[in-house]
């Protein structure tokens, strides 16, 4: 059966063959389906994936705090090992009174094994968090091993000293030791001291009096 659409009357749809009205219906229901997942289930679908991803998120959430809290009683004993261990780091920093003593055994230590001093220069203190960095500028004369057995002497000190920015180069007068050429060796030895509460304090303080001022500055 041949339809021509141009002569429906769309006024008086009820009259239309009935294969035209069943075209007609399916594609009012397309529509009205497409339209219905534009406006409403598009929407809703995008929050159901936005639920789920949130859910898988918090699921990972509560299996890390889980994990966290079935091993709490070993995380504050390993906390309490940290702790001993940081005081047992702190011992081996010396108290402000303690630094000119340090020098000394530096100095000592470098002459025992066989060093002649050219250079011992205390340098600015650096504070640090909760501790200063005091440098001491070295150049020093002698053999590689007897440069190996002040580095050995300044590691054996009871208190922590470090050495750095190690420099080892031929001396310009050419001296020998037993035959063994003389060499210089200049570096940086850095010793460090724990602040006492009185300079934490005041730290504190200074750094709080800082923010304040950025503050206002801003205002």
């Amino acid at each position: 059966m041949n339809i021509d659409l141009n002569e429906l009357d769309f006024s008086n749809a009820g009259n239309w063959p009935l294969p035209v009205k069943l075209v007609a219906i399916i594609l009012i229901c397309a529509a009205v389906g497409f339209a219905g997942y534009w406006f409403d289930t598009k929407d809703q679908i995008k929050v159901l994936e936005n639920a789920k991803a949130k859910e898988e998120e918090l699921k990972k959430e509560f299996e890390s705090k889980q994990a966290v809290a079935a091993n709490l009683d070993a995380y504050k004993q390993q906390m309490k090992e940290m702790e001993r261990s940081f005081g047992a780091l702190l011992l081996q920093l010396p108290s402000k009174t303690e630094v000119a003593e340090l020098l000394v055994d530096v100095s000592r230590e470098g002459l025992k094994a066989g060093l002649e001093f050219e250079l011992f220069k205390p340098g600015a203190e650096v504070t640090k968090d909760f501790y200063a960095e005091y440098p001491i500028n070295l150049r020093v004369v002698g053999t590689y091993h007897q440069f190996g057995n002040f580095a050995s002497g300044i590691a054996a000190l009871p208190r922590i000293v470090t050495l750095h920015n190690l420099k080892i180069g031929a001396q310009k007068k050419g001296k020998k030791d037993e035959g063994n050429a003389m060499l210089i060796m200049e570096a940086t030895a850095n010793t460090y001291r724990y602040l006492d509460q009185e300079e934490l304090d005041a730290k504190k303080a200074a750094s709080k009096a800082k923010a304040t001022a950025a503050k206002k500055g801003k205002k």
